[in-house]
């Protein structure tokens, strides 16, 4: 299966996606952190483009394809990669599941990006104006919303479990 979890930055993405990764066995594949390593490499400079992504799709379709489930977490901020994603998992002949994480509290968002840390070698975390200005584009097909505003990180990957649960009945891939 391919889970693919989007969101701003801040929202609380990465630490569902690592938390939801433990708990199911499941390989957890950064867009940030293959941007970040094309960057170190030397061979190109941000923006990127679409390179990381590109480079997303291939690992998740290969491990896919070796009969992993994947978690895919970026922005994810626009529809052609969201149809991207979801090509890929037909392409790879597996489900593919997807999640907006949001924080609904304006004020909250705002302080967990001017207090949060990089864990990311030299990536540039965003600042909260660039936040609000970000291209990302509204969902234009049914998704699971998980809002992580007001809750520690245990209750939102509670409520992101039962939502997959639902969506992968009788699956039994979240035991």
């Amino acid at each position: 299966m391919l889970i693919v979890i989007g969101g701003l930055p801040g929202t609380g993405k990465t630490t569902l996606a690592r938390l939801l990764a433990a708990r199911i066995g499941a390989v957890h594949l950064r867009i940030d952190t293959i941007e970040q390593a094309i960057v170190r490499s030397g061979l190109a400079k941000r923006p990127l483009g679409p390179v990381g992504y590109t480079v997303g799709y291939a690992l998740s379709k290969e491990h896919l394809q070796q009969g992993l489930t994947v978690i895919a977490e970026s922005v994810n901020p626009l529809s052609i990669t969201r149809d991207a994603w979801r090509d890929t998992g037909a392409d790879a002949g597996v489900t593919a599941i997807e999640i907006e994480v949001i924080c609904s509290d304006p004020a909250e968002h705002q302080q967990r990006m001017t207090s949060r840390s990089v864990d990311i070698p030299d990536l540039k975390l965003p600042n909260w104006q660039q936040v609000l200005d970000h291209d990302y584009e509204p969902w234009n097909r049914e998704h699971v919303i998980i809002d992580t505003a007001g809750q520690d990180p245990q209750a939102s990957l509670a409520s992101l479990i039962r939502h997959l649960d639902r969506l992968a009945a009788g699956r039994n891939i979240l035991t």
